[in-house]
């Protein structure tokens, strides 16, 4: 009876059950950078890129109207942060999770979007606040308001709380 239960875990594949998804990253990739312009900020550590902006990182891709990558310059160049605002749009594999402003915090292997969260696998939907990815344990978590806090009406939809739809295998039988 486990491995019944276990293969049925297995063939409905929610949208927390698919390897290829964005919490099965290697966060330890070169990142790649493409912008339409660029200003290093050398006394603030960071990088103003704008106009179009797209950032990969083995298969995971970030794109946003504007970034602002925080670094150290400790003997080499180290990313620590990077703020995506305007249309944020994060990509890996089928998986597409969209929001208003999104931090991929490097040190904590995090990522977290907010403002008017959507996150699609397939036909598979979940709405909410704010959604955060750990990439290091692979889990992801949708609230419904932008603070992670119990939302109020009028923070997300009409209520604050998270909505979705999850496919639901086909069987040939008449159950």
């Amino acid at each position: 009876m486990a491995g019944g239960f276990a293969m049925t875990l297995a063939v409905t594949g929610g949208i927390g059950l698919q390897a290829q998804g964005i919490a099965a990253h290697n966060t330890n990739a070169p990142v790649n950078y493409n912008a339409g312009s660029i200003e290093l900020q050398d006394r603030q550590n960071r990088v103003a890129l704008s106009g179009g902006v797209t950032v990969t990182q083995a298969g995971l891709t970030v794109r946003s109207n504007r970034m602002l990558v925080n670094f150290t310059d400790i003997g080499s160049l180290n990313i620590q942060r990077i703020t995506a605002t305007g249309g944020v749009v994060v990509t890996r594999g089928n998986e597409r999770a969209s929001g208003d402003v999104a931090i991929y915090d490097f040190s904590r292997r995090i990522i977290t979007l907010a403002g008017n969260v959507s996150l699609r696998r397939g036909t598979d939907t979940l709405n909410g606040g704010r959604l955060v990815i750990d990439l290091r344990s692979g889990v992801s978590s949708v609230d419904g308001s932008p603070s992670g806090r119990s939302g109020s009406v009028g923070e997300t939809g009409s209520d604050g709380r998270v909505t979705g739809t999850f496919s639901v295998p086909q069987s040939d039988e008449n159950d």
